[in-house]
């Protein structure tokens, strides 16, 4: 059974400055170009606290936190809420609206089956998110997650919610307007509460800081006297219904950095693909992409030319994969791009990233690198739906890493989550 609760937010104050000085995009999307922009906006930026340009960052995150607490910069809530959260965005010439909510979500290892992943993790990242944890004793940043509302009550609910004045409306550093209403009513909170009570939970961006926050709980668990309303056996989470219209997933586009596209692979690809050269042009390669989404369709492009993939033989194909995962596993564009096309095609053997392989969200972007000569090729896909996504988490299937990337991001910024020695919600 899930469980969700308000909880007192850390928040920013008026004295602070500007919001949109303030808050950053999440810390695994900032560059240094990012990080130092945002460094030069405003002393008191949210980044200076998820990513430090500071030696010692975790140390210097919780002295910074401890500083803005005592000179008022931030400061905690006196009454526990849940915040519904809006971002309205422009997407290849539409408007779109995304609305969930923020609260404490009780945290659920995997096997218990109330909180589902989609996607494979890494070590590295789960090492530095835990030793910020252990540092600053903080949610500084929301998972994201997305569970079913087949009738629309929370849908219907942030709707009414969203007539009503907001507590924060500003653009971020990507033009996507972002409001927040804080909702301290019980009984406005508990209708929320009912209506997620019963459902599933997947993970759509932030697995490492999900398994990090269920590591960090059991630390915590053996060193110190805690009881289940302990704060620290939960996590701060965007929560969002998988209904929701403006829930979009972008493709995420590999590029190869050392293996160029030669004669034989092209001759390899062609017992397997209907392969045709075409303009390379980005709009051009999204177009035939957009249009092809129902067959597993891709696009190469070396620099020079550029050509579309049309899978012609999917028994072949979907042998290579393996038998042992499912059939909506092996029927994904990014399964057959890297079981397939990679290592049976390409021989790519183990692609380790940044060094042998980099992934882009946009066509333009993956483009402009192999242009510049920072990838030797540049292989684009279709995106993954939020259904898809949903149906192979629960077959307790993990997809390729980057198979999603949901648009836009989570900023930054709006609410912290208190998890000091003693903390309960």
């Amino acid at each position: 059974m899930v469980e969700i609760r308000p909880f007192k937010a850390i928040r920013y104050t008026e004295k602070a400055g500007d919001c949109r000085d303030l808050i950053a995009q999440p810390y695994d999307k900032i560059n240094q170009d990012l990080q130092k922009e945002y460094y030069e906006k405003s002393e008191r930026n949210y980044c200076r606290l998820t990513l430090p340009i500071e030696e010692n960052r975790y140390e210097i995150s919780k002295q910074r936190i401890r500083q803005w607490m005592s000179e008022g910069i931030l400061r905690k809530d006196e009454t526990p809420a849940i915040f519904v959260y809006r971002q309205e965005f422009r997407l290849f010439g539409k408007t779109h609206t995304r609305t969930g909510f923020i609260a404490a979500l009780r945290l659920h290892p995997y096997e218990e089956n109330e909180v589902l992943p989609h996607e494979t993790t890494h070590k590295g990242p789960k090492i530095d998110r835990l030793n910020m944890l252990r540092s600053t004793q903080k949610n500084l940043e929301a998972g994201f997650l997305l569970y079913p509302d087949p009738d629309k009550i929370t849908t219907d609910f942030f709707t009414k919610i969203a007539r009503t004045n907001s507590l924060i409306d500003a653009k971020d550093s990507s033009g996507v307007r972002n409001l927040i209403w804080r909702l301290t009513n019980p009984k406005e909170i508990e209708l929320v509460q009912k209506a997620v009570v019963d459902k599933q939970f997947v993970i759509a961006d932030g697995h490492h800081r999900y398994e990090t926050a269920i590591a960090y709980r059991d630390e915590r668990r053996g060193k110190e006297e805690w009881d289940e309303n302990s704060a620290f056996n939960f996590r701060m989470s965007y929560m969002v219904p998988i209904q929701d219209e403006g829930l979009i997933v972008l493709p995420t586009h590999r590029l190869l950095r050392k293996i160029r596209l030669t004669d034989a692979s092209l001759r390899k690809l062609k017992g397997l693909f209907t392969v045709s050269e075409v303009d390379a042009s980005a709009e051009n390669l999204r177009s035939f992409l957009s249009s092809h989404r129902k067959k597993h369709a891709f696009c190469v492009y070396d620099g020079k030319k550029a050509y579309s993939l049309l899978l012609k033989d999917e028994k072949t194909a979907f042998r290579s994969i393996g038998a042992a995962r499912s059939e909506e596993y092996r029927s994904l564009d990014v399964t057959i791009l890297r079981d397939v096309i990679f290592k049976v095609i390409m021989k790519t053997g183990e692609l380790k990233i940044n060094e042998d392989i980099l992934y882009v969200r946009w066509i333009k972007n993956a483009m402009e690198k192999v242009d510049k000569e920072e990838a030797k090729l540049a292989f684009l896909v279709n995106p993954i739906t939020s259904g898809t996504v949903l149906k192979i988490a629960r077959k307790k299937e993990r997809m390729p890493e980057k198979s999603t990337d949901f648009y836009p991001k989570m900023v930054s910024g709006f609410t912290m989550m208190d998890l000091s020695l003693g903390e309960h919600l």
